[in-house]
């Protein structure tokens, strides 16, 4: 096994992944937010100042959502139980659904050269089926949370469906499409962006925003996600990530973003948590 990926290592691949996310959506074409202003801090007695009055999806091209990568993964959406306190149970039918999933990225161009990248490194086997598993088992395993008596989330549900941890917390939740569907439904009240200590303003024409908003009467304070990419892109990225740097925090450089990837694994080796906090807006000539 080699050694562990440097930052300009992790860069590289990082950019051969954008440039290969032929599914991604175009901000301003195929979709279209409306950040409005920033949201307020919390307060002691945890109400929130919110700072925007409408959604922040102005528009999705949905007919977008029948690729198949896109479809295999919305339909893995409500699959979850959102209460960390409440067990999960896997039904023959969601069974499929995961695999069907996995089917679907592996066969994209942007999972086939993760998984090249990662037998190159000696995180993982040649075998696509072997890979297929390893990816199963990181993202999809349950494990008991928090000290909880029965498996209760996974690295897949934590990160792109969203827990919520007592009355008003929500937990993990960084994924654009859960969000847009959630916020369409009803069920997300987006409260305003937010910044990181950069002070940087997010930018409705780019790819990464930090945002405050609810869901299922708990609050996230600040939430950071990819803005448009496909669900192949942000699995494959977390992937490597993951398996490149042993559940460690990584600052990537890549098209027009200086990002840092938090990953944390918990002690079955599954992904607990992973998501992107922007740093800075680097200067490109060209970008999608």
């Amino acid at each position: 096994m080699e050694r562990m990926a440097s930052n300009t290592e992790l860069s590289d691949i990082a950019q051969v992944l954008w440039d290969n996310d032929v599914n991604r959506l175009q901000p301003g074409v195929d979709y279209k937010i409306d950040l409005q202003d920033q949201a307020g801090r919390m307060l002691r007695n945890a109400d929130i100042t919110d700072g925007a009055g409408l959604p922040l999806f102005l528009f999705v091209n949905e007919e977008l959502f029948k690729k198949k990568t896109f479809s295999a993964f919305i339909s893995l959406l409500d699959n979850y139980e959102a209460d960390t306190r409440e067990p999960e149970t896997i039904t023959p039918e969601e069974e499929q659904e995961i695999h069907t999933f996995l089917d679907a990225i592996m066969e994209t161009r942007v999972l086939q050269i993760a998984h090249r990248y990662l037998v190159k490194k000696g995180r993982a086997k040649m075998s696509k089926e072997e890979f297929k598993q390893q990816l199963y088992d990181i993202w999809f395993s349950l494990y008991a949370r928090n000290g909880s008596s029965q498996p209760d989330s996974s690295g897949f549900e934590h990160v792109f469906v969203g827990e919520t941890r007592g009355r008003r917390t929500i937990i993990g939740f960084h994924n654009w499409i859960q969000f847009y569907l959630q916020e369409k439904l009803g069920h997300v009240d987006y409260r305003g962006y937010t910044m990181e200590n950069n002070h940087l303003k997010p930018d409705e024409n780019k790819h990464l925003i930090t945002l405050q908003f609810s869901w299922k009467k708990g609050v996230k304070p600040r939430g950071s996600c990819f803005m448009g990419v496909s669900p192949e892109f942000e699995f494959a990225l977390y992937t490597i990530t993951f398996l490149s740097s042993s559940g460690q925090h990584q600052k990537l450089r890549f098209n027009q973003y200086e990002v840092q990837i938090v990953c944390h694994s918990n002690k079955y080796k599954n992904i607990e948590t992973t998501y992107p906090i922007l740093l800075q807006y680097l200067a490109v000539t060209s970008w999608r």
